[in-house]
């Protein structure tokens, strides 16, 4: 794409839809298939009927991209929900499948509440208040929990009922030894296919997206071993959720669904929404899934060849208002998903009409073609989550981390024990505790904590000067963010760093990514002062700290600091 093409950016709304549908409807139907057997897998494994991650890809694409503040998102269950939604069903059902859903259906129903109202009130900026090392633990810690959880299914094997985490992991060893040969040949193929898929560089096989390799795959091989009638009844957590005629006889390794759509409908229970664990639920829901969401579309936005802004407060809202129908319906939570949105943009989407896209191919293909779908083997559904999980959780994300400083390392490892030990709030406030902690261990004075100095001046038409005064973190940042925002466009933005006695990655990331979205919209910024301070490593964007030399005692005292 030329760069004159991209300097006019494509229409939105209906005249949007009549000049870019061919590229739209392309970039739609490849990401639904991508988007059918993941929506099946994280179902699954959050403790839902199949369906409900397909309900919730239809609302998201039909209905939300419609409202949403963002251009070329995908909305949709995600894998990072997995572990809050699992929680929720064992913790409230207290191992009633169905009961458990049910109430975590409501669950969603009150978070969906809470993102509307996030949005209403502008706090889609909140989610630069989590330091980044936090917030990939987090997600890192979901990926251990996720592998932990499916590589059993993908060998056939079920833990001993009532496993904690660690035990399920202890378990894998066994699990290997005693694996159904047949239904791991299933799983680990699509282990190895999603690897090769992973390392190809032919654009043209790039174009056929691998889960729907490994799904096609799963369906030969459970035919050519007849799984259908040789090895469906062996053991079934959810048999509350298959068709009445499937539901006595124990699991399967196919997807089960009702050939009627409509029956895949269920209703929110909302007698334990005064209760401790009900709360629990729905915080944890609204927190992960709201800055998974707001993440993921600014990461959208950066790779959008427009380079279009989000509307983060509507996006929020219109997620919020998705997620309010789907709990109401049956439906998981969802987010603004970075793997379907990046294939999206990568498949040449230029408006939310892809979204609309996919969501529209999805419901029409449940309702035509639902003997398909439980042709599916669980195993290949499995082998995509665990695929996902190690992405999450790679070595390369421990090492992305410690080329930042080994306070990241530190911060980064710190909350995935946490979580792992714990539950995902909890791991979160040990990494942001962590975090604070390794703050005042550096020097950072207490009324530094969550209150930012800075000065904005405009010493002529053309100039901002911006000077930071003592320490910015990723807690007190967001008052100086909330300012650079409104900036003026097309001036040169001078940020003075000689009184900056530290910068946090946060800060530092936040900054760089400022630059770069001024300098795209024709202004110019410009930084000085990063030569009186240290960086702990080489990275560009590793925590910065003022040589002692070069501390202005002066500046210090004026802003009493």
């Amino acid at each position: 794409m030329s760069a004159a093409s991209l300097s006019v950016l494509p229409k939105t709304g209906l005249s949007g839809l009549k000049e870019n549908w061919h590229s739209d409807l392309l970039s739609g139907f490849l990401v639904f298939l991508i988007a059918l057997p993941l929506c099946l897998g994280i179902s699954m494994a959050s403790g839902f009927p199949p369906m409900a991650g397909i309900i919730t890809a239809i609302i998201g694409g039909v209905l939300i991209s419609r409202i949403n503040g963002s251009f070329v998102t995908i909305n949709g269950p995600a894998a990072g929900l997995i572990v809050v939604v699992l929680s929720a069903v064992q913790e409230l059902g207290a191992g009633d499948a169905m009961a458990g859903y049910r109430y975590t259906l409501a669950a969603i129903v009150f978070a969906s509440v809470l993102q509307i109202l996030m949005g209403f009130f502008k706090l889609g900026r909140l989610g630069s208040f989590f330091p980044a090392s936090v917030v990939h633990g987090m997600l890192a810690a979901i990926g251990i929990i996720i592998m932990a959880k499916q590589i059993n299914v993908v060998l056939g094997t079920t833990p001993e009922k009532g496993s904690s985490l660690f035990s399920t992991i202890a378990q894998i060893p066994h699990s290997i030894l005693n694996l159904n040969p047949e239904i791991a040949m299933i799983g680990v193929s699509g282990l190895i296919i999603l690897v090769i898929w992973s390392r190809i560089k032919n654009p043209t096989l790039e174009m056929v997206p691998a889960p729907l390799v490994v799904v096609l795959v799963g369906v030969g091989l459970a035919r050519y071993f007849d799984l259908d009638h040789e090895h469906m009844y062996l053991f079934l957590p959810d048999a509350h959720f298959l068709p009445h005629h499937e539901a006595t006889v124990g699991p399967i390794f196919l997807v089960a669904i009702s050939d009627n759509f409509m029956s895949s409908f269920y209703f929110p229970d909302f007698s334990k929404s005064l209760t401790l664990e009900f709360w629990a639920a729905v915080v944890s829901i609204c927190l992960v899934g709201s800055l998974e969401s707001l993440l993921s579309a600014i990461a959208v936005d950066k790779l959008d060849p427009y380079k279009r802004h989000s509307d983060l407060d509507r996006d929020l809202t219109a997620v919020g208002a998705g997620n309010l129908i789907a709990g109401l319906i049956g439906g998981l939570p969802m987010i603004a998903e970075i793997v379907r949105s990046s294939a999206n943009v990568n498949n040449g989407a230029r408006t939310s009409w892809a979204n609309f896209f996919h969501g529209l191919l999805l419901l029409l293909f449940v309702m035509l073609f639902p003997r398909l779908i439980h042709s599916i083997p669980l195993a290949s559904l499995a082998a995509l989550l665990v695929f996902t999980g190690f992405r999450l959780a790679s070595p390369k994300e421990f090492a992305k981390v410690m080329g930042v400083g080994k306070e990241q390392l530190f911060m980064f490892v710190a909350t995935i024990i946490g979580v792992l030990a714990t539950d995902l709030l909890i791991g979160v406030a040990i990494g942001i505790i962590t975090k604070f902690a390794i703050h005042m261990f550096q020097g950072v004075r207490l009324n530094n904590l969550f209150k930012i100095h800075f000065v904005i001046e405009r010493p002529n038409a053309d100039t901002v000067l911006v000077q930071i005064i003592g320490a910015a973190i990723f807690s007190n940042f967001m008052a100086l963010k909330n300012e650079l925002v409104r900036l003026e466009k097309g001036k040169t933005v001078i940020v003075q760093l000689n009184n900056a006695y530290l910068l946090d990655h946060t800060v530092m990331e936040a900054i760089h990514h400022f630059q770069q979205d001024y300098e795209n919209e024709g202004g110019k910024c410009v930084f000085f002062g990063l030569e009186t301070q240290d960086t702990y490593t080489r990275h560009p964007l590793a925590v910065r700290r003022m040589k002692p030399d070069n501390m202005s005692r002066r500046k210090s005292d004026h802003y009493g600091i």
